[in-house]
C-alpha cells in the first residue's frame, strides 16, 4: 500500500497555524480555550499497542474511543507511516479490534475482533487490499496469538471448552441456576467471579493453509506469553506447573516443541526460581532466552524488584543482566544483533526505554521526561513507542538516534481547545528525612498570591506510581479550581527495593508520613490553604485514605474509594489470599498483626466528612469493607455518605458511572473544602 505525497505547502501552513496557537500563551486564540470538562474523559482517545512493519516503513497501532451515549468502547486498528504521513483506518467502528501483529513476510496486518457474533477470532488484511479475512474458527475463541517466523503457522492460546450447560433453557423458565461448587484455594477473581470447573488455557498451533488447529500443551494447568524461536521449531512459553498452583506465586520459562504430538508431555523447563518468570523472548539467533524474574524471597513479590535474566536455550543457570540496577524492568527483546537486550524500566515516575548490554551497562535510550506505556521494535531495529506527558495523553513516537518523532496527533484538537493546568515536579523530605517525589498541578489562571483549596490525591498500589504521564483526574480538579498534590509515598515502584519493601507490614506508618510531609511542603511553597484541604484515592489509595483521616482532623473533606478498614473482614472473602497470608499471616495465628493494621480500629478518631465508594461485585476490595465502614461513621455521626455502583468490579467499567464518580468527587470536595470561597491572599 502506498500513499500520495502530502501538499508540502499545506504542511506547512498548517504547522504553522498549530505553532501560533499551542506558543502563543496570550494570544487571542489561547484566551479562548477553555477549562477541561468531565465529558472531556471519554473525548481524549487512548492509543496502544504499537507494532513496527518488518521493513519498518510502517507502525499499526489501536485506538480506543468511548460513547457515554451508547455505554461502551470500541477500539479500532490503524497504521501510519514512519514518513509521518496521514494516518490510515484499518478496522471499522463496527466493532472492536485488538492485538495487532504483522506477519514475518509483511504481507498481512493481523488482529483479533468479535465480528458477526462470533467469539474472539483472528483476522487478518491483506495488504495487497480487500477486506478482512477471518483466519480462525475456534468455538470458545482466541486468547492471544503470535506468527511463526515463517508466516505459515499462528500459535494461539485457547481457553479450554466449557461445558455444555442448559443455563439459558433454565433461565427462560425460571428455573434456579445450579450452584457454584468450589474445590480450589483460589476461588474468586475480580471481574471472573467464583472460579469453577477445571478449564484450563492451553497452547495450539494453527496452520493457515490447511486450517488444522493442533494442540501442543494440557493438563492442569495455563500456559501464557507463548514465543517462537527464529528458526520455528519451538515455542517458549510461561506456565506454574506446581502441584496446586493456587498456593504458590510461582511461574516457570518452558520451550516445547512446535510440532510436539504428546500435548506438551515433553517439555524443557528453563526456570526453577520459586516465584515468578515472565516475559521470555528469544535472540535473534535462537541460542538464548531473555526474561523477567522476581529474584527475591517469593512472600516479598508484591514489593520486590525484578531482575532482567537470560538462560540457554538448551537449559542451565540463568545469569542476571542487570543485578545493580534497582528498578523494575519489563518486556524485554534483544536488539537485532543480539549483543544487548531493551528493555522498559520503571523509575522516579518515569517508564522509559533503555538497552542493557552483554557488560550489564545501561543506556538510556531517548532522554526528556515521559511514561512509555508500550513499544515495539522491527528485525532492523525501527523503534516506535507511546509516550505520554503531563500535558500530552499517549500518542505514538518514532524514536531515532536517541530522538523522538511524533507520528499520531489523536487528540491534538482537543488540546489545542484547552487550558490545562501546569505540573510542577516536587521533591521533598518525610519526617524521616526520607526523600520523597511528587507533582503538583495549578489550576488554570494559578496565581502566586493566593493560596488555593488543596487535594491530596493518593495512588493504588500500594506498589502503583505517580509519574509525568497524563493524569486526567488531577487535571480535572485543577479546571475546577483546586491546586492538586500527588506523591510516590513509599511502597510505591521506582524507587529501589528499599523503598518499596518499607511499606511491608506496616502499611499506613511510613507512608501515611510521606503524603503527610507532601501536604506539608505544598504549604511551605504557597500553594495551599491549610484550613481548606481534602484528601483521596481508589484502591490502596482508598486505604491509605482511611489510615489519614484516622490520625489527623487536617482534612476537611475525604473520598475513600474501593477500600477496606477491618483487615481480618477481607480474609476468604477477596481475592487476596495468598499475598495476604504471606505478609500479615493466618489470623487465628497472628491476629495482632491484623488488628495493629486495622484503621477501622481507631474509627473513633475520625471527624472528617467522607465520601465512601466502591463496585458491588468487586473481588479485589469487596464493597463490604466500604459498608462497614459507612456503618462505623454514620453511627458516629460524622458525615457520609456510601456509594455502590451496580454490577461493577475493582475498576468501574460503565463510561456513565465513571463520569458519576468524578462528578461526586467534585461535588463533595465543593461542598466540604472549598465551600463556595475564594481563594484567600498568602499569610491571611
Amino acid at each position: 500500500m502506498s500513499l500520495s505525497p502530502a501538499d508540502e505547502p499545506s504542511r506547512l501552513l498548517v504547522a504553522f497555524a498549530v505553532a501560533v496557537v499551542l506558543g502563543a500563551a496570550a494570544s487571542p486564540v489561547s484566551a479562548q480555550r477553555r477549562a477541561l470538562e468531565v465529558d472531556d474523559l471519554f473525548a481524549i482517545k487512548s492509543v496502544g499497542s504499537p507494532r513496527v512493519s518488518p521493513d519498518g516503513n510502517w507502525v499499526a497501532y489501536t485506538v480506543r474511543t468511548t460513547s457515554l451515549e451508547d455505554e461502551k468502547s470500541t477500539t479500532r486498528i490503524w497504521m501510519v507511516s514512519t514518513d509521518g504521513d496521514e494516518p490510515l483506518p484499518m478496522t471499522s467502528e463496527s466493532y472492536s479490534a485488538s492485538n495487532p501483529r504483522w506477519s514475518p513476510d509483511g504481507k498481512y496486518l493481523s488482529f483479533t475482533a468479535t465480528r458477526n457474533d462470533t467469539t474472539s477470532q483472528v483476522w487478518a488484511l491483506d495488504r495487497r487490499g480487500g477486506e478482512a479475512q477471518q483466519f480462525t474458527e475456534v468455538e470458545q475463541g482466541v486468547a492471544g496469538y503470535e506468527w511463526s517466523p515463517d508466516a505459515k503457522r499462528l500459535v494461539l492460546t485457547i481457553l479450554d471448552p466449557e461445558e455444555e450447560k442448559e443455563e439459558e433453557e433454565d433461565e427462560k423458565e425460571n428455573k434456579p441456576r445450579d450452584p457454584w461448587v468450589i474445590d480450589r484455594l483460589r476461588f474468586k477473581r475480580d471481574g471472573r467471579g467464583y472460579l469453577t470447573g477445571d478449564r484450563h488455557t492451553h497452547l495450539y498451533t494453527f496452520d493457515l493453509a490447511s486450517k488444522t488447529l493442533s494442540q501442543i500443551t494440557s493438563g492442569r494447568w495455563d500456559e501464557s506469553q507463548p514465543a517462537w524461536s527464529p528458526d520455528g521449531k519451538h515455542i517458549v512459553f510461561v506456565s506454574n506447573r506446581t502441584e496446586d498452583p493456587d498456593a504458590n506465586s510461582n511461574s516457570d520459562i518452558w520451550i516445547v516443541a512446535a510440532d510436539n504430538t504428546d500435548q506438551g508431555a515433553t517439555l524443557l523447563r528453563l526456570s526453577d526460581y520459586e516465584g515468578g518468570d515472565s516475559q521470555p523472548a528469544w535472540s535473534p539467533d535462537g541460542k538464548w532466552i531473555t526474561y523477567v524474574t522476581d529474584d527475591t524471597d517469593p512472600r516479598f513479590s508484591q514489593l520486590s524488584v525484578n531482575q532482567l535474566a537470560k538462560v540457554s536455550a538448551e537449559g542451565g543457570p540463568r545469569e542476571l543482566l542487570s543485578p545493580g540496577l534497582d528498578r523494575d524492568v519489563s518486556a524485554p527483546q534483544f536488539t537485532y544483533d543480539g549483543h544487548g537486550v531493551i528493555v522498559s524500566v520503571r523509575d522516579s515516575g518515569e517508564r522509559y526505554l533503555a538497552k542493557i548490554d552483554d557488560a550489564g551497562r545501561l543506556t538510556r535510550m531517548l532522554e526528556g521526561e515521559h511514561n512509555m506505556s508500550a513499544f515495539s521494535v522491527s528485525p532492523m531495529g525501527v523503534i516506535a513507542a507511546v509516550l505520554s506527558k503531563p500535558d500530552l495523553p499517549g500518542e505514538v513516537f518514532l524514536l531515532e538516534g536517541g530522538e523522538q518523532r511524533q507520528l499520531t496527533h489523536i487528540n491534538d484538537e482537543l488540546l489545542q481547545g484547552l487550558r490545562l493546568a501546569e505540573v510542577t515536579n516536587i521533591h521533598f523530605p518525610s519526617r524521616d528525612g526520607t526523600e520523597i517525589e511528587g507533582w503538583i498541578f495549578t489550576p488554570p489562571g494559578y496565581d502566586s498570591k493566593l493560596r488555593y483549596p488543596t487535594i491530596l490525591r493518593i495512588h493504588g498500589g500500594p506498589n502503583g506510581m505517580y509519574g509525568v504521564g497524563f493524569n486526567f483526574e488531577a487535571q480535572f480538579l485543577a479546571a475546577n479550581g483546586y491546586v492538586v498534590v500527588t506523591t510516590n509515598p513509599r511502597g510505591s515502584s521506582g524507587y529501589g527495593e528499599e523503598f518499596s519493601m518499607a511499606l511491608w507490614q506496616k502499611w499506613g506508618i511510613p507512608d501515611f508520613d510521606d503524603v503527610m510531609a507532601g501536604i506539608d511542603h505544598a504549604i511551605a511553597q504557597g500553594y495551599s490553604d491549610p484550613n481548606r484541604l481534602g484528601v483521596g484515592g481508589w484502591s490502596y489509595g482508598g486505604i491509605l485514605t482511611n489510615y489519614v483521616i484516622t490520625k489527623t482532623e487536617r482534612f476537611a473533606g475525604a473520598i475513600t474509594g474501593a477500600s477496606m478498614a477491618l483487615l481480618i473482614a477481607n480474609f476468604g472473602h477477596d481475592h487476596y489470599q495468598l499475598s495476604n497470608e504471606r505478609e500479615w499471616g493466618l489470623p487465628w495465628e497472628t491476629r495482632e498483626i491484623w488488628e495493629e493494621l486495622s484503621p477501622f480500629n481507631s474509627v473513633e478518631k475520625v471527624v472528617t466528612p467522607t465520601l465512601i465508594m466502591g463496585g458491588e461485585q468487586d473481588w479485589n476490595v469487596p464493597i463490604l469493607n466500604s459498608e462497614q465502614l459507612d456503618q462505623a461513621l454514620r453511627r458516629r455521626g460524622v458525615p457520609t455518605q456510601l456509594v455502590v455502583y451496580p454490577g461493577q468490579p475493582h475498576q468501574l467499567r460503565v463510561p456513565s458511572y465513571q463520569k458519576d464518580r468524578l462528578e461526586r468527587y467534585l461535588a463533595w470536595y465543593d461542598k466540604w473544602v472549598k465551600n463556595a470561597s475564594k481563594p484567600v491572599a498568602d499569610g491571611e
